[in-house]
């Protein structure tokens, strides 16, 4: 029987070249997303068209029915859960003076109670009594050094670490691992506030001299999951080109 993953926010960017990559080691690759319905059934009909297992499902991983529910179809539909990658989350560029509650709530609601929901119903609901698999939360290098007009955003990705480190030392005597991926800059759509000018500056900030690309990130998702990373937990991976050092 093959390994199955779940991808949160998969539909596209990094999330989506993940999936991509699970795909190719064969996995069951399932694709959430909340929204980016046609990103979703595009990546779906791609990676199916190359002979690969996945299915897309709709939930809002801030939302515990939606995302309990999720799960069921999972468990129903491929009997187990091994690697979970929650990518789910999404970006604000602000001053601080002018984020307000309402800013602040929905960056948590998304990247911190989202990872925390997938994961505590996967746990509850397979990985437990397995006593198996990986956890793969994804951060940001704003997550360890914070970045400015940024500030909602790196107290999200933040806690993720904080959450993931704490959770290895717990789930460690289950054999279940729990780790952190932390990328720099990378080409997504998340880079569409920055001018052509601002991006050359970044570029020339990094010591490799280039924004990174998705497949990049989704390499070290994959070797996190892989056996060979079966001794590494509660770890930060930040692939940054030299960006943080």
């Amino acid at each position: 029987m093959s390994n199955t993953v779940i991808v949160t926010g998969a539909a596209k960017g990094i999330g989506a070249s993940i999936a991509r990559e699970f795909a190719k080691a064969g996995y069951n690759v399932c694709i959430n997303y909340n929204t980016s319905k046609k990103q979703a059934q595009d990546l779906q009909k791609e990676l199916q068209k190359l002979g690969y297992s996945c299915m897309i499902y709709q939930a809002d991983v801030a939302n515990r029915k939606q995302v309990d529910e999720m799960i069921d179809e999972v468990l129903k539909r491929y009997k187990s859960i091994d690697v979970l990658v929650n990518n789910a989350g999404i970006c604000e560029y602000k001053l601080f003076n002018d984020i307000t509650n309402l800013d602040l709530q929905k960056m948590l609601d998304v990247s911190v109670i989202g990872t925390f929901n997938v994961t505590q119903s996967a746990l509850k609901k397979y990985m437990i009594n397995k006593k198996d698999g990986s956890i793969i939360n994804i951060s940001s290098i704003w997550g360890i050094t914070g970045a400015s007009m940024e500030v909602n955003y790196s107290i999200s990705k933040s806690a993720i670490i904080g959450m993931s480190k704490a959770l290895a030392k717990e789930l460690g005597p289950s054999n279940i691992t729990v780790n952190v991926v932390a990328p720099g800059m990378i080409n997504t759509d998340m880079n569409a506030k920055f001018t052509k000018e601002e991006l050359q500056e970044i570029e020339d900030s990094i010591p490799l001299c280039r924004i990174g690309n998705t497949d990049e990130v989704a390499g070290v998702v994959k070797f996190l999951a892989s056996k060979e990373a079966r001794y590494i937990t509660g770890q930060v991976i930040s692939p940054n080109g030299g960006m943080v050092i």
